[in-house]
């Protein structure tokens, strides 16, 4: 007994996955029982099905790891079903067991394995001869299950912690309305697009979407009506980029974005204003707003190509928001209103 315990020490000290904490608790659980196969079982009762996550086999009985059974054929459900988690008779006592027969199995014991209160799996010894269970090995049997069910806590509380986190991390770089990312997410794209471009020699195409008569809609239509207009326009900004752009929502009616700039030998100025062309040509047209419909004029949008080495994140949307008021002041000076109610 004073050497199970120092095994067992060891392995819950070394464990780092529950395969490792499993695979010799299963070799000390068939030195304690004696019999041939031990294995880990996990169920899945939505499917309806049970499967060998981990088995260890030493003589003629072969429980395969990947096994797969009806959850209503096993041994498993009948010995939770009747509170007999042993029994040295299969055949006997549970002979109706199609899976159990296929198997040769003869003995068995089990206990469930329960986290956070509901049944993860069950571990599990059979032999295909009847052998009497020695007196402690239920006993130790069921403090195996509890230490397995103590690691499966564990790692479903890290999984919970890290769906958590990644969730935490897309609220603190998304907006919320549009779907974009945000002017964090959008500064670091901008930063690593600058490095990238320094490396490579090329320019980085920065832009802003400013959208003119936006707050006149929020005047005359309602919030919710400017809502549907800026959830409207992201998806058609989304929609005009290369799959190598980034488009961002800054705040208020304002969005950016960040791209890569043509090779060295390309021309940056021609890809700033194409880019800047398809943006503005994706903000004109009508826009069904569900309580208004409305003619938009199209967003002022100024794109510049940064040389790398020039400017860092926030210089390089400074030169853009000068480019996007440029364009502003040359459509105020133009005829016709930006947002006009469709008839």
């Amino acid at each position: 007994m004073d050497s199970l315990l120092a095994h067992l020490s060891d392995s819950i000290a070394a464990a780092q996955s529950l395969e490792d904490l499993t695979r010799p608790l299963l070799e000390m659980l068939e030195a304690v029982s004696g019999f041939e196969s031990t294995y880990l079982t996990l169920i899945d009762f939505e499917r309806g099905v049970q499967k060998i996550l981990f088995s260890r086999n030493v003589q003629e009985l072969l429980i395969p790891e990947g096994l797969t059974v009806s959850w209503d054929d096993t041994l498993c459900k009948r010995a939770m079903d009747e509170g007999r988690l042993y029994t040295g008779d299969v055949a006997a006592c549970w002979g109706d067991s199609d899976a159990a027969r296929q198997l040769g199995i003869q003995s068995y014991v089990s206990a469930p394995v329960v986290a956070h209160g509901s049944v993860y799996g069950t571990l599990c010894a059979a032999s295909s001869a009847q052998r009497p269970l020695p007196d402690d090995a239920q006993k130790i049997l069921k403090l195996f299950s509890r230490l397995i069910a103590q690691h499966v806590e564990r790692e479903q509380l890290l999984e919970r912690l890290k769906h958590a986190n990644m969730e935490l991390a897309a609220m603190a770089s998304t907006d919320q309305l549009t779907g974009l990312p945000n002017r964090r997410l959008l500064l670091a794209e901008l930063t690593r697009s600058l490095a990238r471009g320094k490396r490579e020699g090329s320019t980085v195409l920065v832009g802003l979407v400013d959208l003119d008569g936006f707050k006149r809609i929020n005047d005359q239509y309602g919030h919710d009506a400017g809502d549907a207009f800026l959830a409207a326009i992201s998806r058609r900004l989304q929609a005009a980029v290369r799959a190598t752009d980034l488009i961002a929502r800054l705040g208020g009616d304002e969005f950016a974005v960040v791209g890569p700039g043509p090779t060295p030998d390309g021309d940056p100025e021609a890809a700033a204003r194409n880019l800047a062309r398809r943006l503005t040509e994706a903000t004109v047209g009508q826009l069904d707003l569900g309580t208004v419909a409305l003619d938009y004029a199209g967003a002022s949008v100024g794109i510049v190509a940064i040389a790398p080495d020039t400017a860092d994140a926030e210089g390089a949307l400074k030169q853009a928001d000068a480019a996007m008021y440029q364009v502003k002041r040359e459509r105020q000076a133009g005829p016709g209103a930006a947002v006009a109610p469709r008839s």
